[in-house]
């Protein structure tokens, strides 16, 4: 997207430099007929038309300055556009994500996932049919709501995305690792985003809203957000299928390289996707959920 904007930009200016650069080719063409015609010119046409020349040439000087400098910035802005990204969605961001398996505890305790393949198989099902589609879906909308201005749409997609969450545990998951993300960046990353969200909507923040909120503070590129975002979602449940037994650490970084394609398709397909996409078709994920709230041992608290 920056690399379509950027040569967008340079092919405006260069036009706009062609059509500077045409009162100074049209002068001096005057100029050389007339002496070649042995015509003599006034003196304050020629001086008028050194002054066109002369004021031209500023104004291209002025517009190849303006051209780089927003290049540079466009290109700074590109490069740096991640690393908040790196820092919000890290496991030393105090949102508490450690505590939480996604109902995989459970799933774990009845032998649904058991190894490296059926961990991968279930992680790759939220990704593709649950709740990382959705999110992505929602954290989408909200980065949109926030581009556009758009309080009554920001609103809204807040209290769709708390009304989503399938059970208690899911809802506690969500909505608390919102509410800390909202308070850690409202203390160390204050945007004017953050504060439109607060305008808007007074209740529980599910945190993909939070992210997509905060990245659109940022005027972080969508795609990036998004790509950040679910594979922080994979390698949390990855560290919680480490921490309970069924893999090894060296199986949970395999697990990971593996659904990194999954990860950006699924990024690309939300990326455009609207409300009426949403839909999750994981019931297996759900009940384990639902079931894990009455576990008799537990780790995490979903």
């Amino acid at each position: 997207m920056m690399i379509m904007v950027t040569r967008t930009g340079m092919a405006t200016a260069t036009m706009i430099m062609v059509i500077m650069i045409m009162p100074i080719m049209t002068t001096l063409t005057i100029m050389g007929i007339r002496m070649l015609a042995g015509i003599a010119m006034p003196r304050r046409m020629r001086m008028f038309m050194m002054r066109i020349v002369s004021m031209t040439t500023i104004m291209i000087m002025i517009m190849v300055l303006v051209t780089r400098m927003g290049t540079a910035t466009r290109i700074s802005m590109t490069e740096g556009a991640a690393l908040p990204l790196l820092v919000w969605l890290s496991p030393s961001f105090p949102v508490g994500a450690f505590a939480y398996s996604h109902g995989l505890e459970w799933a774990v305790e009845a032998g649904d996932v058991t190894d490296a393949k059926s961990c991968q198989a279930w992680i790759a099902d939220l990704l593709g049919y649950g709740s990382g589609r959705t999110d992505s879906i929602l954290l989408a909308e909200a980065w949109r709501a926030v581009m556009a201005s758009d309080e009554g749409a920001l609103r809204n997609i807040a209290e769709l995305a708390v009304a989503l969450q399938p059970s208690a545990e899911r809802h506690l998951e969500a909505t608390a690792q919102g509410n800390a993300f909202m308070t850690a960046s409202r203390a160390a990353w204050p945007s004017e985003a953050l504060s439109f969200l607060t305008r808007a909507y007074d209740g529980d923040v599910v945190y993909p809203v939070a992210v997509g909120v905060a990245g659109a503070g940022f005027s972080m590129p969508l795609a990036a957000v998004l790509d950040a975002f679910l594979l922080g979602f994979v390698t949390n449940l990855v560290s919680s299928a480490v921490r309970l037994g069924p893999i090894g650490q060296t199986d949970g970084q395999r697990t990971i390289a593996s659904l990194l394609p999954l990860v950006r398709n699924v990024a690309r397909e939300t990326e455009s996707a609207s409300l009426d996409d949403l839909g999750s078709s994981v019931f297996r994920s759900d009940i384990a959920t639902l079931c894990h709230e009455t576990q008799y041992t537990r780790l995490f608290r979903s």
